[in-house]
């Protein structure tokens, strides 16, 4: 599955016109895959299922680094603007494009158990401390 075809199975926000384009050089950078769950109607069969999207995450070629998250409830219980988030690394741009190419058991597991929604992003990693 190519990167235009994971964009466009998942639901992705509108997105915003930037005038900074990254050049090729600048695609040599450290890059990431960052999906962020938005609050599933279920979070229960979520959570049993989010091993498993896990497990496919971690086959996915070049993968150097994944870190996930679960994002803090509220103080006075309102919905939260994410539900969970996965961060996949990868070497650079190429490396997560082609990584993004295998991705289609882990797009299928997402679209399947992000029941509230999901959106992806190719970012390139400015600084890690």
């Amino acid at each position: 599955m190519s990167c235009a075809e994971v964009a466009a199975s998942v639901h992705l926000p509108q997105r915003r016109t930037t005038t900074r384009r990254s050049s090729v050089t600048e695609q040599g950078q450290p890059t990431k895959i960052t999906f962020v769950y938005s609050n599933p109607t279920d979070p229960d069969a979520f959570e049993a299922a989010y091993p498993d999207q896990l497990a496919l995450a971690r086959k996915l070629p070049g993968l150097t680094r994944l870190q996930t998250a679960k994002v803090w409830p509220k103080e006075d219980g309102s919905p939260t603007p994410a539900y969970r988030l996965l961060d996949l690394y990868f070497a650079d741009y190429a490396a997560a494009s082609a990584a993004a190419a295998e991705a289609g058991p882990l797009v299928g597991a997402t679209i399947e158990h992000a029941t509230g929604g999901v959106a992806i992003a190719f970012a390139e990693v400015l600084e890690d401390v």
